[in-house]
């Protein structure tokens, strides 16, 4: 029986969109800062919550000062051109491998109703100062086939350490569900909010995927501060990521 459910605050399925954009904390934070300052820039509102039992049980005050419990968020965004995109994002994710699955399948599910064109999944990759690539993942042969058709280049060696969490699970599920899914993994020194691999991370989704999301280092800088204060508040990153402290993750994709 699932521990996951979708709690609908506005409709009951996701509206017409251009992509779906997923990220929690991990790595350099990198695409939770994207998808914050998209939230926060842009007009945007929340959609419903993934519930799942297996999430941290830290219940925490919205901006309107009411208590909510552990969740993801589901929002919509409406970008400068008028495309609405999707996010799927929170300040933490399962604790467990079966909360994990459960919420990834939701997630695929969700986009496979909705016949969303693409799930872009947004991480970092703990690198040298010097390195600021972006890998681009996919577990389809199509899907491949396609990005290298629009001279795309996709990595074949990495990730060499696995990724691992919801993320991990959304590209390499989303065959099984018939989902075009993608990862973009940035180069980051790992620090607990990097925003100049966002700003990358951002300016790549624009040129590479016609996704004009119009992001500034200002407004990443600003979503950066807050993510942090939040940090201070809630608990430490392993705990947001949802492992233990003795977990040596550190050059793996999340």
């Amino acid at each position: 029986m699932s521990k996951t459910s979708v709690h609908w605050l506005v409709g009951d399925r996701l509206p017409e969109h251009s992509a779906i954009l997923e990220a929690v904390p991990g790595v350099g934070n990198v695409g939770k800062v994207l998808v914050d300052s998209l939230i926060s820039k842009h007009p945007s509102r929340t959609l419903g919550w993934i519930l799942n039992h297996d999430l941290p049980p830290h219940s925490t005050l919205d901006d309107d000062g009411l208590l909510r419990p552990p969740r993801l968020e589901i929002s919509s965004v409406i970008l400068p051109d008028g495309k609405t995109v999707i996010t799927i994002g929170g300040e933490l994710q399962p604790m467990t491998p079966s909360g994990q699955h459960e919420v990834a399948e939701a997630i695929l599910s969700m986009a496979k109703e909705s016949s969303s064109p693409q799930i872009l999944v947004l991480a970092g990759l703990a690198s040298e100062v010097e390195s600021r690539g972006i890998h681009v993942i996919c577990a389809d042969p199509g899907v491949r086939k396609s990005l290298e058709a629009a001279d795309i280049p996709v990595s074949r060696e990495q990730p060499e350490a696995g990724m691992i969490g919801i993320a991990g699970l959304l590209v390499s599920l989303s065959p099984i569900f018939g989902v075009r899914s993608i990862g973009l993994v940035a180069d980051t020194v790992g620090a607990s909010a990097d925003v100049l691999a966002a700003d990358r991370l951002s300016s790549w989704i624009e040129e590479g995927l016609d996704l004009k999301l119009d992001l500034d280092l200002d407004s990443t800088e600003e979503t950066a501060r807050k993510l942090l204060e939040t940090y201070e508040i809630s608990g430490t990153m392993e705990e947001a990521m949802g492992v233990e402290e003795n977990d040596s993750h550190g050059d793996f994709y999340a």
